[in-house]
């Protein structure tokens, strides 16, 4: 795109959502090195996980001991193969699973300690699947804010729908049934209606893994800029490495419930770990 997603959308901004100057940059690639990610000595995690455990019905391990830190304002990669605890580390925390106490916190607080309903405004989760409710675009992002009593203005919504990437609405759009949408179209609304909810920290599930190339280009410059903005932190689940590479400064690398490595994608490349190796000699065009 030749202008930022967030810049188009300035006009409109919606009071607690990332809103930029108009000539804010477009796409760049985020890196360990950025002044975004630098530091954070002595600063608390965005997000800290310790010694996460969860057990199958019949006691088999699913997760053995996870600990890694997401910080403020980044993109955090989940990666590893496919049945290595990426999508079950990601569901704990916002407790679509119960975690044991004092193994998930958001800024320093136990998860276990807050309320569920409040915990999810907060850490958002956008699926794979964009599991649409029933009914018009915008009822489906109205939804979050009309459970707290909020009634969202048309602008509003154009705002948030402008933020998810549909950067030329016309008005008809707002009433389209969600039957009526393509899979980007309908990923993206989606992403809308959780930001309504003005999220600390949005959970991505595989977010572009069922879209096509120029879907998939808006949803990842979505992500850059929410992260950009300083005030959104991101973790996001892909088997696309290429796409890791692209948007995440840090990664955590899973196998078999376990946390092989965490750390600047080019530190976890460089890992001696026999599974590592493996992994990433299967995608040896992913750039760090």
């Amino acid at each position: 795109m030749a202008t930022s997603t967030l810049a188009l959308c300035s006009k409109l901004c919606f009071t607690g959502l990332p809103c930029v100057p108009s000539n804010y940059s477009p796409i760049k690639v985020i890196s360990a090195s950025s002044p975004l990610h630098e530091g954070n000595n002595g600063v608390e995690p965005k997000i800290k996980v310790r010694n996460l455990w969860k057990k199958g019905p019949s006691g088999e391990k699913i997760l053995e001991g996870i600990s890694f830190n997401v910080k403020q304002g980044e993109v955090h990669g989940l990666i590893g193969p496919s049945g290595s605890g990426k999508s079950t580390v990601l569901r704990a925390l916002n407790r679509l699973w119960e975690p044991p106490p004092s193994s998930v916190f958001l800024d320093g607080q136990d998860i276990t300690s807050m309320d569920a309903i409040s915990l999810r405004r907060q850490v958002g989760m956008v699926f794979q699947a964009a599991h649409l409710f029933p009914g018009t675009v915008a009822d489906n992002v109205r939804y979050g804010p009309a459970l707290k009593g909020q009634k969202l203005s048309i602008k509003e919504i154009e705002n948030l729908l402008c933020i998810a990437g549909f950067t030329d609405l016309e008005s008809p759009f707002l009433d389209k049934s969600v039957n009526e949408l393509s899979g980007g179209e309908a990923q993206r609304v989606a992403l809308a209606r959780t930001l309504a909810n003005k999220p600390k920290v949005l959970l991505l599930d595989e977010p572009t893994s069922s879209l096509d190339p120029i879907s998939s280009r808006i949803v990842e410059d979505t992500i850059i800029q929410l992260s950009q903005s300083g005030d959104m932190t991101i973790v996001l689940v892909s088997h696309n490495l290429e796409q890791i590479g692209r948007l995440a400064s840090n990664v955590s690398a899973l196998d078999q419930g376990s946390l092989l490595e965490s750390g600047p994608l080019s530190q976890v490349r460089k890992s001696n770990n026999a599974v590592l190796a493996e992994f990433f000699a299967a995608h040896p065009q992913v750039s760090s």
